[in-house]
């Protein structure tokens, strides 16, 4: 009688620390590209990993109704890109290249080997670099200045600098264009 007692104890237990307190789901995509060139053969393999998670929250918690209404959380969506090149892996959590517009210039956003090349009109010479920061935020660094950059939910890229004469930060916001 005390066996049975303690293995159902411990079976209760256990189902216990296996509850979750949040919805996830998770989709993986694997592109294989192959390439014969003059110089050989390339593959391409492009990994595309989406996890969705929700924290599951009720609407009454201590209502003492057995089905309680879930109450409607954000959803953190998080990509995180994979690519193998020749057997080299790089990860791009989420790809910002594109074109941008600031004050009327044009310029191109351009993924390179550790962050992001900046490139004006002529697209010879980079105007500024972008390198990822351990709290998801960038470095822009070009020759004139040192600022701290992020892309905003709309994907432009917001870059803030700091003023020592006024003692403030100036934002400059970098528009991507829709093609």
């Amino acid at each position: 009688m005390k066996t049975l007692f303690l293995s159902t104890l411990t079976f209760l237990f256990t189902i216990g620390m296996y509850s979750q307190n949040k919805n996830v789901k998770s989709e993986e995509k694997i592109v294989k590209t192959t390439i014969k060139d003059s110089k050989g053969e390339k593959t391409i393999v492009k990994k595309e990993e989406v996890k969705e998670v929700q924290k599951i929250e009720f609407e009454n918690p201590n209502s003492p109704k057995t089905n309680k209404d879930m109450k409607p959380t954000p959803v953190n969506v998080t990509t995180t890109k994979q690519v193998i090149v020749d057997g080299q892996t790089k990860y791009i959590d989420v790809d910002h290249s594109a074109y941008y517009n600031l004050d009327g210039v044009k310029y191109e956003i351009k993924a390179d080997k550790s962050g992001y090349l900046i490139l004006n009109n002529d697209k010879k010479k980079a105007s500024g670099v972008l390198r990822k920061t351990s709290n998801n935020s960038y470095i822009f660094r070009n020759k004139n200045k040192v600022s701290v950059g992020y892309f905003d939910e709309s994907g432009n890229l917001v870059l803030e600098t700091y003023d020592p004469k006024t003692d403030s930060m100036i934002m400059e916001k970098y528009m991507v264009e829709n093609k």
